[in-house]
């Protein structure tokens, strides 16, 4: 990874911003930044270089995993005490940018205790993030990695899906199977929801059984790499009836058609309207009741949010899921959702699974 390109790219938007400097504690902007991967750390970055802090349980990891920042490690102390100790010697920031969505109250007090009076903390949003939106190669290379091994890991789930199991059986063998391939972890907690549970569009799994009919939503994703996969297919069990089926072909029509609308210059508002305008034709917009989807990378929810109303256009290299639903309560719902990364022209799918309507 190119970590010194990623943080000249911060210190061109902290110019702009006309900031000295930016402290940063989301671990997600920090492993972007210098590729450390522990629960623990501080980064700031300056004009001149950058500065990594984390404590005593890290010396080793970090000295193996840091790149391109100056590491301080202080025994007994936390990161933020060691960052703060630091910041009260370096006179030479005017202006230092905080990562208001991230850092807590105590924590800003903390920092606005130690830097000295001329100095001036600023709220900032979204800095490292935005930069995040468009992946390199390599990032879209672990994030297809990924995608992948989830695509593989739906054909054993498959098998495993059948009337009586616990949804929780069926997403334990899941993840089992994940980590014997490979996988660093979940992307998060699996959702199996299985019969009417399957209207509940984050209906993790239970020890609920599997109906003897019905739709199951299997919404899972693994991180490799660490790097992200996400996908939602939703099988049925035993012989779905018409109104099944017509429900299950509108949600592969909808997201055919958002995934069609994914192009350089279309804003996610579109993508997310491209959806909703087919389902609305089925009668079953009201059904729908989140967002298209959303970026993805060392997250599994990351900017941008492809929702109604949002502005962001789409670039190449960007990565987003395409997932629309419908949930009906009482009865069942249904999602559809692959990842996709924007070309110069449209878009390729990263996740290979196949569509049609699979029955159990």
């Amino acid at each position: 990874m190119n970590y010194k390109r990623r943080s000249e790219a911060v210190r061109e938007a902290l110019e702009s911003l006309r900031l000295d400097a930016l402290i940063t504690s989301n671990l997600a902007n920090i492993r972007y930044l210098s590729g450390f991967t522990g629960s623990s750390a501080l980064l700031i970055v300056s004009g001149r270089e950058n500065v990594f802090f984390s404590d005593g349980r890290y010396t080793e990891q970090a000295r193996l995993e840091v790149e391109g920042a100056r590491v301080r490690i202080v025994k007994g102390k936390s990161a933020l005490a060691t960052a703060s100790a630091w910041l009260s010697h370096e006179r030479k920031f005017r202006r230092i940018g905080l990562e208001a969505a991230q850092l807590t109250v105590a924590d800003r007090d903390a920092f606005a205790t130690a830097v000295p009076r001329s100095t001036r903390m600023v709220s900032t949003l979204s800095i490292v993030e935005r930069l995040r939106m468009r992946k390199d190669s390599e990032e879209v290379g672990r994030i297809r990695n990924a995608c992948h091994l989830g695509a593989e890991l739906f054909q054993g789930l498959v098998k495993t899906i059948r009337p009586g199991r616990s949804e929780s059986e069926v997403a334990g063998e899941l993840e089992l199977a994940a980590r014997q391939r490979g996988a660093e972890q979940m992307s998060f907690p699996t959702i199996i929801a299985a019969g009417k549970r399957s209207a509940l569009p984050h209906g993790r799994a239970s020890n609920e059984p599997i109906p003897s009919r019905g739709f199951v939503v299997c919404d899972f994703g693994v991180i490799l790499a660490s790097y992200c996969s996400d996908m939602t297919r939703t099988v049925h069990v035993g012989r779905p009836q018409a109104e099944a089926r017509a429900v299950y072909e509108a949600v592969w029509e909808a997201q055919q058609a958002a995934i069609e609308a994914v192009k350089p210059g279309v804003s996610v508002g579109e993508v997310d309207q491209a959806a909703r305008k087919l389902l609305q034709k089925r009668n079953l917009s009201k059904y729908f009741t989140h967002s298209t989807g959303h970026g993805l990378g060392l997250e599994v929810h990351e900017a941008p949010r492809v929702a109604a109303g949002q502005a962001e256009i789409l670039r190449p290299d960007m990565v987003i899921t395409i997932e629309p639903g419908v949930y009906e309560s009482g009865k069942g719902g249904v999602r559809i959702e692959d990842t996709v990364v924007v070309t110069d022209s449209g878009c390729e799918i990263l996740t290979p699974s196949p569509k049609e309507m699979i029955v159990v």
